[in-house]
């Protein structure tokens, strides 16, 4: 199921960003960019998210925001400072000159005196950050998923409702097939029989009989029944049900493929049609079903 979730908090110069962007897919694929002072935290964080996501192609990404420098402070080059210091005095001394060396001539001096030293990323104090803000993200993109999930779910129950009015259908269809069929056969085979003698009339509608019991579709339809009856109580499940809608799909095409293939009958020829055409719709959105 696609969904977008993002959090970020507060760190030493600046912040941590996690966001996480989910596309369907059949399996779960994890995709995790860190910065590179906490990759060392990647298994972690993809065990943790595991627990949390079944299925879809999901990217969780973070970045560190704000100051480009994390701490700076300056740091004298005493060796540098006591040459420049030895040197001046040398000249001090050999040019008899009256004074002290002190700060202002050192500053006068010029040189790398001082210099600035850029601290890094505290990465042990960082990292019950970076869990915090990477589970936030997850959260945020549960209740996204789960404002489109519900939408999903309005739309499955209305493909679910029609199965169920054509499952009524089909079974109508199929009180009325029965003498239908029986009667379309006896008059075909007494057309081909014509007025030839020795034929066993208990005999031919015995094989009528037949005929019409091999086209009978009742199991079809308890099993079609009880397909539907079990989609109801998946769709009000809080659980991941993706995998176990797609196996109930599965059984819904089998059975009303039997239907179709054993009515030689327009209305239930066109029954089947629509029927196809609702599961097909209901296996389009279990891609995007948890």
């Amino acid at each position: 199921m696609t969904g977008f979730g993002t959090a970020a908090i507060a760190v030493p110069g600046g912040r941590l960003v996690a966001e996480v962007r989910s596309v369907n897919a059949r399996f779960l694929e994890l995709r995790i960019n860190l910065p590179r002072e906490h990759q060392a935290a990647e298994s972690e964080l993809r065990e943790l998210l595991q627990k949390s996501l079944e299925r879809g192609r999901v990217d969780v990404v973070v970045r560190r925001e704000g100051a480009t420098r994390i701490s700076v402070h300056v740091e004298p080059d005493l060796e540098l400072a006591r040459a420049t210091v030895a040197a001046w005095k040398r000249i001090q001394k050999e040019l008899k000159l009256p004074g002290e060396v002190d700060l202002a001539l050192l500053r006068a001096s010029g040189g790398d005196l001082l210099r600035s030293v850029q601290g890094q990323p505290d990465v042990e104090k960082e990292l019950p950050l970076l869990r915090r803000v990477v589970a936030q993200a997850v959260a945020a993109h549960a209740k996204d998923r789960q404002r489109e999930g519900a939408n999903l779910a309005k739309d499955m129950k209305e493909r679910w409702k029609s199965l169920v009015a054509l499952h009524k259908t089909f079974v109508r269809l199929a009180h009325e097939m029965t003498p239908m069929l029986t009667e379309r056969l006896t008059a075909r085979v007494t057309a081909l029989i014509g007025d030839q003698g020795g034929v066993d009339e208990g005999r031919v509608l015995q094989e009528v009989a037949l005929a019409v019991e091999r086209s009978a579709i009742n199991e079809e339809l308890a099993r079609l029944g009880s397909h539907l009856d079990a989609l109801a109580g998946l769709l009000k499940d809080k659980a991941a049900i993706g995998k176990r809608l797609e196996f109930l799909i599965q059984e819904l095409v089998r059975e009303v493929n039997t239907i179709g293939s054993k009515a030689n009958h327009l209305p239930m020829t066109q029954a089947v049609l629509a029927a196809k055409s609702e599961i097909e719709k209901l296996r389009e959105q279990t891609a995007n079903v948890e």
